[in-house]
């Protein structure tokens, strides 16, 4: 005797505390999709016409929907729940979504001194092989990296990124800051024969200076194996 086979759902429909979640299957035409959602909402009790109206969470896994098909599902939740898509979660992103996450995620290498008065700004990690002169500043949406001395001012993570950290051959900067926390080290005695230092916050919103062996142990996700 056979089982009788289930019918794979096109769209679930899951309440939460936040209002309404429904699930698209990626994997059928997205005019299946429509017909089932039109035949669902159909069968739920209509809203009273002064209800509030409930906000949808649309889950589209590898389906990327495109402004017209989100436009006719918006079209099915007013004629049949008053309803409104507030958020979309998919796995798909765009062609402009990749390069943004590229830009943000790229390493920009310089080969060159930071002089008094020089602003450098990058997006993304900035390694620079040179010192940054008193005066000099650099400044990067990322982490930043100086093989050299850094006496200037570092600013790392612009866009609010407290993940970020600063990382220098020698450390004596005049700023530093990452984020929107703000630091100036003390001055340390005697030139030379340092190890590398690292600058990153804590999860106390602190600055903390610390070794550069450090950096492995609080950011897990960065390496110290740079190719130049």
């Amino acid at each position: 005797m056979t089982q009788k086979q289930v019918k794979q759902q096109n769209v679930i429909i899951k309440g939460t505390k936040d209002g309404l979640t429904f699930v698209l299957n990626d994997q059928c035409a997205f005019e299946d999709v429509l017909e089932e959602l039109a035949e669902k909402l159909s069968d739920r009790p209509q809203p009273q016409e002064n209800s509030v109206r409930v906000r949808i969470n649309l889950v589209s896994g590898k389906r990327y929907l495109e402004k017209e098909q989100v436009t006719l599902l918006q079209k099915q939740f007013n004629d049949h729940i008053h309803a409104d898509i507030d958020t979309i979660e998919t796995d798909v992103i765009t062609k402009d979504e990749a390069e943004e996450m590229r830009l943000d995620n790229q390493i920009t290498r310089l080969a060159r001194v930071i002089r008094s008065g020089q602003v450098i700004e990058v997006r993304g990690d900035l390694l620079l092989i040179g010192d940054v002169n008193p005066g000099g500043t650099i400044k990067a949406t990322g982490n930043i990296y100086v093989l050299g001395a850094l006496r200037g001012i570092a600013h790392a993570g612009v866009n609010n990124n407290k993940d970020a950290v600063i990382c220098a051959g020698s450390m004596n900067p005049s700023q530093l800051r990452i984020a929107d926390v703000i630091s100036r080290p003390p001055e340390q005695e005697g030139k030379g024969g340092r190890e590398m230092e690292c600058a990153y916050v804590d999860e106390d919103d602190q600055m903390v200076l610390d070794r550069m062996q450090k950096v492995g142990q609080v950011r897990p996700y960065i390496t110290d194996d740079l190719t130049l």
